[in-house]
């Protein structure tokens, strides 16, 4: 039996929703660069000194940009996926809620990177929390995609894209995860999150060979 869901009105606390998401994630997203602390010379510190300060923060830029890009790409699906939303369901608070938690410790794993992007370790824990947020991210989607939630007059075609989008993070993580894994050099697991593209453009050209 369906759970009862709310017509016409739910514009309203879907409304409330989204807009409460855009403000965890905007702070989510603004704290990475928080977490980057301003080095502090003594007085007549040379040149030299201030750039090789700058250089040594060159991970910490870099744990930066990867999940200010990667937070950006949930924040994207999130709003392609409420697009389609029409209806509210109970369902989704917690849903949404467990995904906004993922996101709001983004942050933490990300300094936690960038201290220690040398070891394996803190590499794998980064991919991995990573993984976490994309399946919290594919559940939503699924609960927003489907009924009582999704607009009867949205495309199955478009449904299925915001679907299959969601994939690819959660893949281009996983390989991440084996790549810092097996690596000898782990490090190497961060630049196997450029996969994400990779398999967005895959997964894209087996829809179109399959019809879909």
């Amino acid at each position: 039996m369906d759970e009862p869901a709310v017509a016409h009105a739910p514009e309203h606390r879907l409304e409330r929703l989204v807009f409460f998401s855009d403000a965890v994630i905007a702070i989510a997203i603004t704290l990475l660069v928080i977490e980057i602390h301003v080095p502090h010379l003594p007085h007549g510190a040379s040149t030299g000194d201030f750039a090789n300060a700058l250089l040594e923060l060159l991970p910490n830029f870099i744990g930066f940009l990867i999940s200010f890009f990667v937070i950006g790409a949930f924040w994207g699906a999130h709003h392609r996926a409420f697009a389609v939303a029409a209806r509210w369901s109970e369902r989704l608070v917690l849903a949404n809620l467990t995904f906004l938690c993922a996101i709001a410790a983004m942050p933490f794993f990300t300094a936690f990177l960038s201290a220690n992007g040398a070891s394996r370790f803190p590499v794998v824990v980064y991919c991995g929390w990573l993984l976490l947020t994309a399946l919290l991210n594919i559940r939503l989607q699924r609960i927003v995609t489907s009924a009582p939630v999704v607009d009867p007059d949205a495309s199955p075609v478009q449904t299925a894209t915001i679907r299959r989008r969601g994939y690819t993070v959660a893949l281009g993580a996983a390989t991440a995860i084996l790549v810092a894994a097996i690596s000898p050099f782990p490090a190497l697991g961060q630049m196997a999150l450029l996969s994400i593209p990779a398999w967005r453009l895959l997964l894209e050209r087996r829809a179109r060979q399959r019809g879909h």
